[in-house]
């Protein structure tokens, strides 16, 4: 008979032994070597068993043994020690108190939008972090991939800074799914329940004890009810809502049932319940628990977008009109886009987010037609008929970001729409590019390094940006760090054989056919791994071009080498599981098994042996489609060499002496000959280059040579590829300022001079609504060039007579716009000057008149523009409004020598 609910009965612990239940909830153990330790020692075959969950162990453990421990007074004695030092890390000061201004009345200056550039004030009190997913731990499965693991570290980074973040997400009650192979090698899926109950969780719940609950109105007159877990990710609480609460319907209680699942209906829903559920359950929170409210929402990816709706409704309910509202929100928001590919946006139909928005689910404060407009694709090529989930993160944010250098040009490419008439790099769209929690990932051995002291590893966390310890790490002697890298790829050769040796199982192999399991892979062998997801575009494949060049690679008898690949494809991804059965068919064969295999069920703790394990990480996308990626930065904190296309964080990185760029073979239209000249530069790659450097030993066995790359990688990317470099730049470019810009908006005097509540929001967006009105009639009617100095360094005197159509001249800049041309008479890297305002208007025409510096010798071109002009805007492009001449009036160019 099988249960009709199930629930987990949590262990009771005697009181000796109360501290753990904190040790246990808070996720800190995840990442702190000593805690884990401690949980090792109530049962080293339990931990083991458990996956390395403490909950699950605490479970399993009998109650006599639990009261044996109760009275081990060396036992008690380490708990004690760990309950002091969690406590410690939880309320002493860390860099954001002691050197960003945050909660200690520090004044940081930082620098901002328009109007609040260098202003010193106290960093936010708070900031509020949206994402559909985190990757904590293996022991908490509410990740897919490389967005999960990255907002993962960011929590875990802001907790060791100190950074006073908010996580919200949602709680899948089956997680993403658990990945098995059938014979023939296709990708199966499984979604095993999970428990909140039996999960390192805490409910949140009202003074009376009843649990908490936010509730979002839907389409047909329902409404959807989630209660609120509390995943403790260090010093940061992580609100998950949860839609299994009997208030709901049955549909609606599924809802949060799996990640990224269901059909469009289903996934609104999803992502109405995270932004605007997100927000209520922010409130809820920090009203019952006294923390400070957000000063800051940042959008992590365009899941959550519709937070910014709630919070507009929020300043509705103030009294502000939705103009004035969107203002505040936006001031406030920072939005980061983590895809280069358009299939990766959600897109709804028009039709299915309007019933969401109108009838019994309509809310006076949000106008119907206002909400539909956030998301519409009002652009060359755009959809009238869809509402785009990232083009509303991006109108709802003043404040866009990509996640790798190369991504912020190609996120302003892809988005240029949105801000028509301007050059793609004045587009407002930046880039922090990504980083990856260095205790998380990065072997005990390596850190023991980093730190100089075994015992003083865990406080890494503290200054993983520091040169000196990834210097100390890089000096190691070469012996020293080759018998680490060989006890790391042995630790990595024995899992691969485990999980092989299982799933071969679950496949339907007998012990009796899987001897030849227990020879896979070498030790000895140069290790290269290749794991992430698998859409098209990473091309998991592509070492399979030409296999039988891959075959003599592998079986080459003097430098052998070994592959270990893993990856998950989506469900409804039936190309991305034709591309893992071909890989895991190739790897079947008897010729080559021994040295490549695909093991399937990628997760955190398969991916931490393997950035530990290999020698070479591979990374083959097709450029530009990788946004950042990160495993490869892991695997380089742990002492491996990345072999890579030049995209996301290696082009940033990359310099010819931390590892080696795949050629790129971009332009080349036909994606098979493209495939080809890439695998071929490849196999060249790893035969001619890789593989005889790594194989060239002196007579002490040591491949020195190698080291002397393994020690650069570590000192020039050491400090580099942190999370908490990554979560620094959030705070100090863009929480601070969108801190400052929303503080101006709601607090600040209005620049015409009123004062009171909101009066600058007020104030901005009426003045936003006269210029938009008026912009049709602003017109550059005359433009004329003086000679300069003709020569490098000199300058070009320019003059521009303008209509102003109504406006005032201090409503507008006008600009002189030059720099060296194209054959198109395109200008190349434009240089932007302000000109200034020469006579009062007449008729309603201004004249203004300033200088264009002149550059290098070479063709040379100016145009001039005006664009609006208000000290809270945060760039140029911000309405979206510019003039040009009509004709290219004035256009100049020549040889100005």
């Amino acid at each position: 008979m099988r249960a009709i609910r199930r629930f987990t009965v949590r262990a009771a612990l005697p009181e000796p032994l109360a501290p753990l239940r904190d040790l246990t909830l808070n996720l800190r153990w995840s990442w702190h070597a000593e805690t884990r330790d401690l949980f090792a020692a109530i049962d080293p075959a339990g931990w083991d068993a458990s996956g390395h969950d403490p909950v699950a162990l605490l479970g399993e453990v009998p109650p006599a043994q639990l009261e044996s421990l109760g009275s081990d007074q060396a036992f008690l004695r380490r708990l004690d020690e760990a309950a002091q030092e969690l406590n410690q890390y939880l309320s002493g000061p860390r860099w954001y108190q002691l050197s960003a201004g945050g909660g200690t009345g520090r004044r940081a200056p930082v620098a901002g939008s328009s109007g609040v550039i260098g202003s010193p004030a106290p960093a936010p009190a708070a900031i509020a972090y949206f994402s559909p997913e985190y990757g904590i731990t293996e022991a908490l499965p509410q990740y897919s991939g490389g967005l999960g693991i990255l907002a993962g570290d960011h929590l875990k980074a802001g907790s060791d800074l100190g950074v006073p973040l908010i996580g919200v997400g949602l709680l899948y009650r089956h997680g993403y799914f658990t990945q098995s192979l059938s014979p023939e090698g296709w990708q199966m899926e499984r979604y095993p329940a999970s428990d909140p109950n039996g999960l390192p969780l805490t409910l949140l719940r009202d003074q009376a004890g009843s649990a908490v609950r936010v509730s979002v109105a839907l389409a047909e007159d329902k409404a959807l009810s989630a209660q609120i877990w509390v995943a403790q990710v260090g010093r940061v609480p992580l609100l998950l809502l949860d839609s299994y609460v009997e208030d709901n319907e049955p549909t609606l209680r599924e809802v949060t049932d799996r990640l990224y699942g269901g059909g469009g209906d289903h996934r609104l829903r999803q992502e109405l319940l995270l932004g605007i559920g997100g927000v209520r359950a922010v409130r809820a929170f920090c009203s019952l628990t006294g923390h400070a409210e957000p000063e800051v929402f940042h959008t992590n990816e365009g899941h959550a977008g519709f937070l910014g709706v709630e919070r507009i409704r929020e300043y509705a309910s103030a009294g502000l009109s939705f103009e004035e509202a969107i203002e505040v929100c936006r001031a406030g928001t920072v939005f980061t886009t983590h895809t280069p590919v358009p299939a990766g946006i959600d897109r709804f139909s028009r039709e299915l987010v309007e019933r969401h928005f109108s009838g019994t689910a309509a809310d006076p404060a949000l106008p119907l037609d206002r909400v539909l407009a956030l998301g519409a694709e009002t652009y060359p090529g755009g959809d009238p008929a869809v509402f785009n989930m990232a083009v509303m993160g991006m109108r709802l944010a003043q404040r866009v970001n990509g996640v790798s250098r190369l991504h912020g040009q190609v996120s302003r490419d892809m988005f240029a729409g949105l801000w028509p008439g301007f050059d793609l790099s004045e587009v407002p769209i930046g880039s922090i590019t990504n980083g990856v929690h260095a205790p998380t990932w990065v072997a005990g051995e390596v850190l023991d390094l980093a730190s100089g002291q075994p015992e003083e590893a865990a406080e890494v966390s503290q200054l993983p940006e520091d040169g000196h310890a990834w210097e100390r790490v890089a000096h190691t002697a070469p012996a020293r760090l080759w018998e680490i890298r060989r006890a790391l790829r042995g630790r990595l050769v024995s899992l691969a054989r485990e999980r092989l040796q299982a799933s071969w199982r679950q496949r339907g192999a007998s012990d009796a056919e899987l001897a030849w399991t227990d020879e896979v892979l070498d030790e000895n062998v140069l290790t290269i791994g290749f794991a992430r997801r698998v859409p098209s575009y990473k091309r998991l494949t592509l070492i399979l071009h030409d296999q039988t060049r891959l075959t003599e690679l592998m079986l080459d008898p003097d430098r052998p080498v070994q592959f270990i690949i893993a990856g998950k494809a989506h469900p409804a991804d039936d190309g991305g599981k034709r591309l893992i059965q071909q890989m895991v068919q190739f790897a079947d064969g008897p010729a080559v098994r021994h040295r490549i295999v695909f093991l399937p069920d990628y997760d955190m703790a398969m991916a931490r042996a393997l950035v530990q394990g290999c020698d070479v990480w591979l990374n083959n996308p097709l450029r530009p489609l990788e946004a950042s990626g990160t495993s490869g930065m892991k695997s380089a904190l742990n002492g491996g060499l990345n072999v890579s296309i030049r995209d996301g964080w290696w082009d940033e990185w990359y310099d010819g002496a931390d590892g080696w760029a795949i050629p790129s073979a971009d332009g080349v239209e036909d994606p098979q000959r493209r495939d080809e000249l890439e695998s071929s530069a490849l196999y060249d790659l790893l035969g001619l280059t890789v593989a005889p450097r790594f194989y060239d030993t002196g007579p002490d066995g040591l491949p020195r040579r190698w080291l002397e790359m393994v020690g650069h990688t570590l000192r020039a990317l050491g400090p580099r590829v942190q999370a908490s470099r990554m979560v620094r730049e959030y705070v100090e470019d863009l929480y601070i300022p969108a801190a400052l810009s929303s503080r101006a908006l709601s607090d600040g005097e209005a620049p015409a001079g009123q004062a009171g509540p909101f009066a600058a929001a007020r104030e901005l967006a009426a003045w936003k609504r006269r210029v938009t009105r008026a912009w049709g009639g602003v017109r550059i009617e005359h433009v004329e060039g003086e000679d300069g100095e003709q020569g490098p360094g000199g300058s070009l005197v320019v003059r521009a007579s303008v209509a102003l159509g109504g406006l005032a001249p201090d409503d507008v800049s006008v600009e002189v716009v030059s720099g060296r041309v194209g054959d198109a008479d395109e200008i190349i890297n434009p240089v932007i000057s302000a000109l200034t305002l020469e006579d009062s208007p007449e008729d309603g025409v201004a004249r203004f008149a300033g200088k264009a510096e002149l550059g290098r010798p070479g063709p040379f071109g100016y145009t001039v523009r005006v664009v609006p002009r208000h000290p809270l805007l945060a760039s140029d492009a911000e309405m979206g409004l510019v003039t040009v001449p009509e004709a290219p009036a004035g256009l100049t160019t020549g040889d100005l020598r």
